[in-house]
């Protein structure tokens, strides 16, 4: 099989150690698995799509994005664009932010695919997209900076 294949797969009741999903991405088997509705699919596509991009990121572009996520937090914003990085960000407190580790990282991760799908899957309005306009826009023209190849700041 060619290396730039992701075969994409359905399971029904899908789950993971928490509970049912919607989908997962297998990054090193290089698969996803959907349990999803029809009109969900394109909005949870590409969030597991860019799970792939976000191993791909490298490491100063990773940090940049929890430069923006950091600012955010430290600002108080509440609300995300997506269930996965909503639960996440209501588990970290301020000690986690300071001195990241694994659930600082997955949640950075988690928002990355979350606003990635906010911006790419053509889904309009959901009711997982409680993060504010203003802060909406910031995480619009990071991903705009960065795909133009531009210098990026939060």
């Amino acid at each position: 099989m060619d290396g730039a294949l992701i075969r994409i797969d359905t399971k029904r009741n899908l789950r993971d150690r928490r509970g049912p999903v919607h989908a997962a991405a297998f990054l090193r088997e290089r698969r996803m698995v959907f349990d999803c509705t029809r009109a969900e699919f394109p909005r949870i596509f590409v969030h597991e799509l860019f799970h792939f991009v976000w191993l791909r990121l490298g490491n100063p572009l990773r940090h940049a994005w929890e430069d923006r996520l950091t600012a955010e937090f430290q600002a108080g914003v509440r609300g995300e664009l997506g269930w996965s990085a909503e639960w996440r960000k209501g588990e970290l407190d301020e000690g986690q932010i300071t001195a990241p580790g694994r659930r600082w990282r997955e949640y950075c991760c988690e928002g990355f695919c979350d606003t990635a799908a906010w911006l790419y899957s053509g889904t309009a309005r959901h009711p997982e997209f409680t993060l504010p306009k203003r802060w909406r826009k910031a995480r619009a023209a990071w991903f705009e900076a960065w795909l133009a190849g531009r210098r990026l700041s939060i």
